[in-house]
């Protein structure tokens, strides 16, 4: 019994080792979005606020659908972690960067993607103004982001923390120089976040190459076995299939912005205000995601069914936990929280019409976000995909229904997206689990 209990504590311990520095991390994360809307904010200016959260999707859309590079390079480094495998580790930096630099060198995109969101007026004219700026900084996201994922694959969560931490420093400083110093409105905002993309590479780099395997990942990345048929492919299937899903995930998230600028400035800055508290709880909730990633990792690659059966268990009860934790914060604090990102009567009294939505998202959202974190980890990208089909379709179906409601029927439609993704998933784990260890 002692044992037992012992092996339970040892696994609670093991989760919450990388949640919590995930959480701090994330949240350190979620400040750039926070730190651009509340001080555009100040300004009061609706034009300025909506052209910041219609800028701000549009790089989402265009930079987030190559998130796979973190996530598949968690999955990957943290198996051969599981295996003992630190030739494998480096294997796995050495290919992920190269596709990343690959990305990089290619015209990420036109920016003519704002027409499609509905941009007019005053605001699509600051829509441009920021993505104009903004734009060029992409390149330094796709590295970032190899490097990122490549850390957490190696449980280096609190070395990333630090990263984070220090670039939103700089990140929030530049804001208020750039915004409310200099006066530069917009720019300031795509200027500060440009700028600390570059402070946040620079800090990754310097401790990447602290790390033993990051010698090895220069030497593999000219050895001709680390870019063999089999290695890539394994790379590209799993990358495939969450660069798929991403594309759909960021698709729901951009047809939300479009509907929103149908209604005009005010619900449009509004709904950023929301998406900020939405993302915010997202985050956070995402510590158990990359607890989920890494763990069920190292129990797929070391073959310990009875441990991944537990970490199951154990991560969805504390995910449901602290969600409906985050959920009673918003319940307390949401209102004062959500209003003081303007100046504007107008657009707080809208912001706060539909806060409840945000509001129960947390614990609504959480048990998708564990279930990722486990399909990722396991491998299992291409179910992974197929729930994401399944959730999208039910969406754009629910979004056409509702569209009688306005923004209520959009953030309906929202709310029922994650209720259909972890419907999905808790529906294909038990044959997928069987598949994968007995094998």
């Amino acid at each position: 019994m002692a044992t037992a209990l012992d092996k339970g504590d040892a696994l609670h311990r093991a989760i919450w080792a990388i949640a919590l520095p995930a959480m701090l991390t994330n949240v350190a994360t979620a400040l750039f979005g926070l730190a651009d809307l509340w001080v555009i904010g100040q300004l009061g200016i609706p034009a300025a606020q909506a052209g910041v959260e219609l800028g701000a999707k549009f790089m989402m859309g265009l930079l987030v659908v190559f998130n796979f590079l973190k996530t598949g390079t968690i999955a990957l480094t943290a198996q051969a972690a599981g295996r003992g495998d630190e030739a494998a580790q480096a294997a796995a930096l050495a290919r992920a960067s190269g596709v990343a630099l690959l990305i990089a060198l290619m015209p990420l995109a036109i920016p003519l993607g704002l027409d499609f969101l509905n941009a007019r007026g005053a605001f699509a004219e600051e829509a441009r103004t920021y993505v104009s700026i903004r734009y060029w900084g992409g390149p330094l996201w796709l590295v970032n982001a190899v490097l990122v994922g490549w850390l957490v694959g190696r449980k280096k969560v609190r070395a990333v923390l630090v990263v984070e931490v220090a670039a939103n420093i700089g990140h929030i400083v530049l804001d208020l120089l750039f915004v409310l110093g200099f006066g530069w409105g917009v720019a300031g905002v795509a200027t500060a976040t440009l700028l600390s993309e570059g402070l946040k590479l620079a800090v990754l780099v310097g401790v990447v190459a602290r790390e033993a395997p990051a010698a090895m990942a220069l030497r593999a990345a000219f050895r001709r076995a680390t870019w063999d048929k089999a290695s890539l492919g394994a790379l590209f299937r799993i990358n495939r299939d969450l660069f798929l899903r991403t594309l759909l995930l960021t698709g729901a998230i951009l047809l939300m912005a479009r509907d929103g600028a149908r209604e005009g400035p005010l619900v449009l800055a509004a709904n950023g205000i929301l998406y900020q508290l939405f993302i915010l709880s997202a985050l956070i909730l995402d510590g158990f995601e990359a607890s989920a990633q890494v763990l069920c990792g190292e129990a797929v690659g070391g073959k310990d069914r009875r441990r991944f059966d537990r970490l199951i268990r154990a991560l969805l009860l504390w995910g449901l936990g602290f969600g409906a934790l985050v959920t009673g914060a918003y319940i307390l604090f949401g209102a004062p929280f959500a209003a003081s990102f303007s100046t504007d009567p107008a657009v707080t009294a809208t912001t706060l019409a539909y806060l409840p939505w945000a509001v129960w998202l947390p614990l609504i959202g959480v048990t998708s976000y564990v279930y990722d974190g486990i399909y990722v980890g396991a491998t299992w990208t291409r179910a992974l995909l197929v729930t994401m089909v399944a959730a999208f379709t039910t969406y754009a179906l629910v979004l056409w229904a509702a569209g009688s409601l306005g923004n209520h029927g959009l953030w309906l439609a929202f709310t029922l997206f994650f209720i259909a993704r972890a419907a999905g998933q808790a529906l294909l784990l038990p044959r997928l689990r069987r598949a994968t260890f007995e094998a």
